[in-house]
This record gives C-alpha cells, structure tokens and sequence, in this order.
C-alpha cells in the first residue's frame, strides 16, 4: 500500500507535514510535541516568537531549505521536489505588515493543496485562491492579534477550499491555546477541527 501524505497539528499555529515519499515539512515551529522527525523543510510565515521556534528541530536531513518570511516576499514560489511552495500575502492588521508576512500555499505530488494562512486579517488575494480549489485551508482566528472568527469564517468563504480548520484561536501567551468550544465558533462551510496532537490524511 502507497504510503500517504499525513498532516500533524501540533498546536497553535505549528504543523508537521510529512509526504507520501516520507519528506517532513515542519510549519511556524513552537508549540505542541512531534520534533524529533528529520526536516527536508522548514516554513516560517513571519517573525513573531510563537512562529519561529526552529531550534525546537533539531535533526535536518541534508538539503534541509528554510524559508524565511523575507525569502518568501523576495521569491514568492520554490519548486522542491516533493512539494511546490508558494507565498501569498497576509497580515495586513495593526499587528502584521503585509510587506513582513506571508501565507503558503502547498501543492504536493498528487495535486492536493494546502493553504496556511498565517497571522493575518481579510487580504486582496484570497478570492484568487479560490481558483486554486485548495483542499485545506488553516485559518487564524484569535481575535486578539488578527482576525475574529467572525472574519475568517468570511475568508473561509473567499477561498472556498473544501476543509476549513481554525488555528491560531487563542493568543499564545495563554496557557491553554486551544478549546473545543472556541474551535466550534468558527462557523465556515467545510469546518474540521483538528485537536492538537492529532493526525489527519491529506486526501
């Protein structure tokens, strides 16, 4: 049986990606367990201390790339070899310069598609995502720093992916950073709610 892609949430904004031909994608390192897998690549979408805890990876295989917000303003797509990356705009909020922030958009072998959105607030490009047909879509919704639920449920709908997950729902400071009751307030066509630690197949 092929091996399939595999998505962990590991807490807040931190996602560990691992594809079919077993690269591990590591995204916003910082919360949450599941670090120990060697990283082929690293995708950090600004620089705030919840998002940027590399040195939480400390085993990179050869060739392991960092994409860094500034990389990925200067460049915008990077064709790797076992998945295409490629930046879109986010921020745009008191807290988040558009020109320092980015989202991903991840397109693996079998054509599935992922997109991160970051920290951010509504941006011009996300109805243009929604040609993508993106088959899931991570959403920022804390309220506090970026958008309410209210507003990434609006966004859920400009992009139109067919699985909408919140994140990012609580501010990182607190010591509890995800509830099932805050999750089911994200009220978007499509909602799946991932709990930390847990694993889904990206189909």
């Amino acid at each position: 049986m092929k091996d399939k892609t595999t998505l962990l949430y590991q807490g807040h904004a931190s996602l560990r990606i691992v594809t079919e031909d077993k690269k591990v994608i590591y995204i916003d390192p910082f919360d949450g367990e599941g670090y120990d897998l060697p990283a082929d690549l690293i995708l950090v979408t600004h620089g705030h201390f919840d998002h940027t805890y590399i040195d939480k990876i400390e085993s990179r295989a050869e060739g392991c790339e960092v994409i860094m917000p500034e990389d990925a303003l200067r460049d915008k797509n990077f064709d790797l070899d076992f998945v295409k990356v490629r930046a879109v705009q986010a921020g745009n909020n008191k807290n988040h310069s558009i020109k320092e922030c980015v989202g991903y958009v991840l397109t693996f072998k079998n054509g599935k598609k992922i997109y991160i959105s970051g920290d951010t607030s509504t941006t011009d490009e996300m109805p243009q995502l929604a040609q993508e047909h993106i088959d899931y879509a991570f959403f920022c919704c804390d309220g506090v720093y970026n958008m309410d639920m209210e507003e990434a449920a609006k966004c859920a709908r400009l992009v139109g992916a067919a699985h909408n997950i919140p994140y990012h729902m609580l501010a990182a400071h607190l010591d509890v950073r995800f509830t099932m009751e805050r999750a089911q307030q994200f009220d978007a066509p499509g909602r799946l709610i991932i709990k930390p630690g847990e694993e889904l197949v990206v189909e």
